[in-house]
């Protein structure tokens, strides 16, 4: 006899303790810091990733309803984000919180394709605003978007790099050097970074049963160490994710996974504020 395959499930290795209820409880009255008016967040990577789709996923849900508000690149077109754009948590219906998520567009190979790293860097530090239309060329100084003199409240408070779990491998290593660069301008910056991998349900057919065994498939944990190796991100800032893309319902088990990431790009976001506002505090004692 042969030897026995490898167990498809394993033994769950994240729990997701608390309720759908309870988590958009906690998020709706969210307080941050006095300094910003709000958490700031950058979602990036390659085309056809799910950036887009994640944040009408996280809108949707907030909404308890299906909400587009920005399209969605398909696998085989090109981004759809022409603009840095910037889309809020909630509404004055729903209950608005202090979460932002900021798009631009994707990630494709050669110099002038896609969006430039540079000009993802520049929005890390606040010097890009809302409604700039990306161009073959960074944006310059003398543009009427750029910011030149950015506060805390201008800044990008977390990087969350997206990407597909069921392409990594076809991921270009172009595309991957892309974001190593970014990852690194964020790491200078002390900007945390956190990893969302998408299409879990096309990745694993077991999660394609019950999104609620994300935590207990081999081939998802596999999935996340491959990304971990790739981009050079701990297994605990990477986090699988599944969007709305044909459903026109929702579904309480997609919900819980993505506010359980949510919830932790919140702390890390909010994390990184408090120490920024301590430094300057800190620095304004010393003059």
């Amino acid at each position: 006899m042969g030897p026995s395959p490898s167990k498809p499930v394993i033994r769950r290795w994240r729990e997701i303790p608390q309720t759908q209820r309870d988590m958009l409880a906690y998020l709706r009255r969210y307080r941050i810091c006095n300094d910003i008016t709000e958490l700031r967040f950058l979602l990036y990577g390659p085309v056809g990733a799910g950036k887009s789709s994640t944040i009408n996923t996280i809108k949707s849900i907030f909404e308890e309803r299906q909400f587009i508000t920005c399209l969605v690149s398909t696998e085989t077109t090109a981004s759809h984000t022409i603009d840095f754009q910037k889309f809020t948590v909630g509404s004055e219906k729903s209950g608005r919180t202090p979460i932002a998520f900021y798009d631009v567009m994707g990630l494709e190979e050669g110099q002038i394709q896609g969006v430039h790293t540079d000009d993802i860097i520049k929005a890390l530090k606040g010097n890009i605003r809302n409604g700039y239309k990306f161009q073959r060329t960074p944006i310059s100084e003398d543009s009427d978007y750029y910011n030149k003199d950015p506060t805390l409240n201008d800044k990008i408070h977390c990087l969350v790099s997206v990407l597909p779990a069921d392409k990594i491998r076809l991921t270009t290593d172009a595309v991957i050097d892309k974001m190593r660069i970014v990852r690194r301008a964020a790491s200078a910056l002390g900007i945390p970074q956190m990893v969302l991998l998408t299409r879990v349900d096309r990745t694993c057919e077991i999660v394609k049963e019950s999104v609620n065994k994300v935590y207990q498939s081999k081939k998802i944990k596999e999935k996340m160490q491959e990304c971990s190796n790739k981009l050079g991100v701990p297994m605990n800032c990477i986090f699988p994710v599944q969007n709305y893309y044909e459903e026109t319902q929702l579904r309480p088990d997609i919900n819980r996974l993505m506010l359980d990431t949510l919830i932790q790009l919140v702390h890390s976001a909010s994390d990184f504020v408090e120490r920024q506002t301590e430094t300057t505090g800190n620095q304004k004692r010393i003059e």
